[in-house]
This record gives C-alpha cells, sequence and structure tokens, in this order.
C-alpha cells in the first residue's frame, strides 16, 4: 500500500471567549478560528507491525502513548479492525506550546491521511468524531477553514472566508501550557469580551478591515506577568508596523497580526525576526 504525506495547517483564533465552566470539568467556549499557511506535514506509511512516531524539528517526550498513536488506535476502533503497522513522521515548522493548534494539526491530519489509505468512504463527521477523543481542537483541524467553534470545540458551523490576506504570526521565547492559563479563568471578572456576533457579521461583509476591528481573546487578561509583558510588547510592534490589528492565538503566547498589504507585512516580519527566531510570514488559507 502507498505512502501519503499532508499538510497540517495552523489555526488561529478571531476570536476566543470562554463562557463558563461545564459540569464535566471543561468549559464552554466560542471562537472563530481560521487557518494559514504556515504548516508541518504528515507522512503516513504502511509497516508490518507497531506503530512509529518518527519527528523532524521537534524532539518528543520518551515513554508515553503520543496524540498520534491514540488518534490511529482510535481510527481502526471505529473500523472494528485491528490498527496495522505504521510509520507516522512529522515534520514540525508551526511552535509547541504556541496556541496555533500545532499537535491538533498535526493529529487531523493523520486521521485524514488514514481515511485516504483505508475508508475513503468514511464522511468527515465521522472522522471529526474520532478526533475529539484525542483532543478539543482536532475536530476544527480535520474540518479547516473559516469557523464557528463552540462547546469544548467541536460544535462546529462554518463561515464565510476570512479575507485573502498576509499574517506575520511571532512566539516569544515562552511556552505556556494550556492547562496553566485555565487554571487562572473566572469568565465573570473579564472586563472584555469578543463581539462574536460583530465578527461574524463582518466575515460576511468580506471586508478585512472589519474583521480586524473584532479581533479578541479573553486569554490575554489571565496571562502570567511576563508572558503579559511580552504579548503586549509584540502586539505594540505589530500595530507600528502597520498591522490592521494584532491579537493572541489560542492560549498563547504567539501573536498574530492581520496586514492588507504584502510588503508591509514583509517589513513587519523583518523587524520581528530578529529578536524573535519564531516569527513566520503567512498567508490565510
Amino acid at each position: 500500500m502507498r505512502s501519503i504525506t499532508l499538510e497540517a495547517p495552523a489555526k488561529l483564533n478571531l476570536t476566543l471567549d470562554i463562557l463558563r465552566r461545564r459540569p464535566d470539568g471543561y468549559h464552554e467556549m466560542r471562537m472563530v478560528m481560521g487557518s494559514i499557511s504556515l504548516c508541518d506535514r504528515v507522512t503516513v506509511e504502511p509497516a508490518d507491525d507497531g506503530f512509529v512516531l518518527r519527528t523532524r524539528g521537534v524532539t518528543l517526550p520518551s515513554g508515553r502513548i503520543t496524540m498520534e498513536q491514540r488518534a490511529a488506535e482510535a481510527f481502526f476502533a471505529a473500523l472494528h479492525r485491528p490498527m496495522p503497522g505504521l510509520v507516522v513522521t512529522l515534520e514540525k515548522q508551526i511552535p509547541a506550546y504556541a496556541g496555533l493548534g500545532g499537535g491538533s494539526s498535526d493529529v487531523a491530519a493523520l486521521l485524514r491521511a488514514l481515511r485516504q489509505l483505508y475508508a475513503p468512504e468514511m464522511s468527515t463527521a465521522e472522522l471529526e468524531r474520532i478526533g475529539l477523543q484525542v483532543g478539543s481542537d482536532v475536530p476544527y483541524c480535520v474540518r479547516g477553514g473559516t469557523c464557528l467553534a463552540e462547546g469544548r470545540g467541536e460544535a462546529l458551523t462554518d463561515l464565510p472566508p476570512l479575507p485573502p490576506c498576509p499574517v506575520v504570526v511571532c512566539k516569544p521565547a515562552i511556552d505556556l501550557p494550556t492547562a496553566q492559563l485555565f487554571a487562572r479563568v473566572r469568565p465573570e471578572a473579564f472586563s472584555r469580551r469578543p463581539d462574536t456576533q460583530g465578527m461574524l457579521r463582518a466575515l460576511g461583509s468580506g471586508s478585512l478591515e472589519a474583521v480586524a476591528r473584532q479581533l479578541c481573546n479573553v486569554f490575554e487578561e489571565v496571562l502570567p506577568a511576563g508572558a503579559e509583558a511580552a504579548v503586549k510588547t509584540i502586539k505594540g510592534r505589530l500595530l507600528d508596523g502597520g498591522a490592521l490589528n494584532a491579537a493572541m492565538s489560542g492560549s498563547g503566547p504567539t501573536v498574530f497580526g492581520l496586514f492588507s498589504d504584502s510588503e508591509t507585512a514583509r517589513r513587519a516580519f523583518e523587524a520581528l525576526h530578529k529578536d524573535y527566531p519564531q516569527t513566520f510570514l503567512a498567508q490565510i488559507l
């Protein structure tokens, strides 16, 4: 059987709101998300037996079952068949612990590759249900595009696409595990929340400027002091560099800026990259 390689795009949170903590321990979310051209690559090859994960660009902790293996096991369990031998190779470009959904997107690409190889008749909805067993962002990453995500992030509504534009993405040298930030969240204490309906109207209008005005992420209010200062600095530099607006993505600490023209975005990227090596110039997908 042939091997297959698929791209795993990073995601941006155009808006992120946390409504409340649920009885099951998860948080009720409302987010508008979009995919960008910054991506990892995932290759799946049949093997004689076992599950082997190889990585380029990142070192994974040893001695634990990875998200990729859990996803493969869940996929074949849904097919009611034993998991065959697999070799999965990740070529990483998306920074880890960045709020860009890199791990979830890798799992989603793996699931899409497995579908192509072993179950081409499987619906996207079924693939999303399998992905939810592994992580809350995986269903969105299976689908991609511009979506409203509610519930844990699995209740998806397709939206008009974000207008094409360059985006500069910058991660400071700080790691912010998502669980750490959720522990700091008190939804009733947020001073500013996204106008989700305003963002939906902006996307419907096709106006990049209107979309940019609606960027908002409540996680920015619960950052530890060091991360808060870094995010504020990068946002300021993106805005000074000509971004229409800037915001943190996901649980951070990555900050992105939307730009109306490629030359301005390129100059902003070059200026930031000198001080922040994990800065990327990408496009909205």
